[in-house]
């Protein structure tokens, strides 16, 4: 099953939210460990959309809160929104158990900085360790409720990783 842009009738089952793929300079994609899972849950940066605001700040405000930079740059956006379920032991926790799951605007961004960078000591941490990884090996890594949608998210910035970076990229204008 494909995560398919969301439909307007069930917006309001999804949570509003972001996902981040933040690229090095060698094409590699982030991940980090979260710290509330029991299990190994690895996962690029993502988190809720604030009311009142856009997702592109969204994401810029969300990779600084979860991995404590803001040395990056965006360089692609979703066509679209696209969303996945959680489980139904976890809907009835998560966020008061008001949403079904998440519907997503994704960005690429180029991690400008260097690896000194990155913190995950931040004010509220959400992940206790992180690291690069081939896109190709991202499927993986990530939990199996969020995996198609990770595979739409490559499926569609896939243009992007098979680019040298640098080569002709550029910012996408706010």
């Amino acid at each position: 099953m494909s995560s398919k842009p969301v439909a307007t009738a069930d917006e309001a089952a999804y949570r509003p939210a972001v996902g981040i793929m933040l690229l090095n300079s060698a094409n590699l994609v982030f991940v980090a460990r979260r710290l509330d899972m029991v299990s190994e849950a690895w996962q690029m940066p993502q988190g809720g959309i604030d009311k009142g605001e856009a997702p592109r700040d969204a994401a810029l405000r969300e990779l600084k809160e979860e991995i404590g930079t803001d040395k990056a740059t965006i360089i692609a956006e979703s066509r679209g929104w696209l969303r996945y379920d959680l489980p139904a032991e976890l809907a009835a926790e998560a966020w008061g158990g008001r949403y079904r799951g998440q519907r997503q605007k994704w960005f690429a961004l180029r991690f400008t900085g260097n690896d000194a960078d990155i913190d995950l000591a931040t004010e509220h941490p959400e992940f206790s360790d992180w690291k690069w990884v081939r896109a190709e090996t991202l499927p993986e890594f990530i939990i199996p409720f969020k995996r198609q949608l990770y595979l739409d998210v490559l499926a569609e910035f896939a243009p992007l990783l098979r680019r040298r970076p640098g080569s002709g990229e550029q910012s996408v204008p706010g």
